[in-house]
């Protein structure tokens, strides 16, 4: 340390003290500003580049909210088109229950009709043929009885006093 001080010079220390001011000085005035500006364009960069990648969080958390949004809608709406088809489904069906039942219900009414008016052509039918039947056994027992005239008078005489009975 002493060889340093007896090496000590008080122009050269002036002379350095001077350069180092007009070092400073300068690179104030000629590197600082720019290094400086530098600085705070690469610190607003980073900011911006912070707030692209919020406002771009942001905009992903819109997004799946907005897509679970729409998958809920279309959910629902899906939801309420199946029923309102399994809706339409059951009244299609019912209507055609109801349809056949109709149908059903005419189809045995008439069939019912049919095999009465049937009867009851079957029934004039076996009428007409019993009555021809007893008119032809009857003519046949008469033809037979009423061969004389004794039967005759015998058969007018019971019929008679049948008649006055009822």
């Amino acid at each position: 340390m002493e060889t340093l001080l007896n090496d000590f010079s008080p122009g050269l220390f002036v002379v350095s003290t001077i350069l180092l001011l007009a070092l400073i000085g300068l690179m104030v005035k000629f590197a600082w500003k720019p290094i400086l500006n530098s600085l705070e364009e690469r610190e607003s960069g980073i900011e911006e580049a912070l707030a692209a990648a919020e406002n771009a969080r942001k905009e992903m958390q819109n997004l799946t909210a907005d897509n679970e949004r729409l998958a809920k809608e279309a959910r629902l709406e899906r939801d309420a088109m199946m029923k309102e088809a399994r809706d339409i489904r059951d009244k299609m069906i019912a209507e055609a229950k109801e349809d056949a039942k109709e149908v059903t219900t005419k189809l045995i009414e008439t069939a019912q009709a049919s095999i009465q008016q049937e009867k009851q052509a079957a029934l004039a039918e076996l009428k007409k043929n019993v009555a021809e039947l007893s008119i032809g056994i009857a003519e046949s027992v008469i033809k037979k009885e009423l061969s004389n005239k004794k039967d005759q008078l015998a058969l007018v005489e019971g019929i008679l006093k049948e008649v006055e009975l009822n």
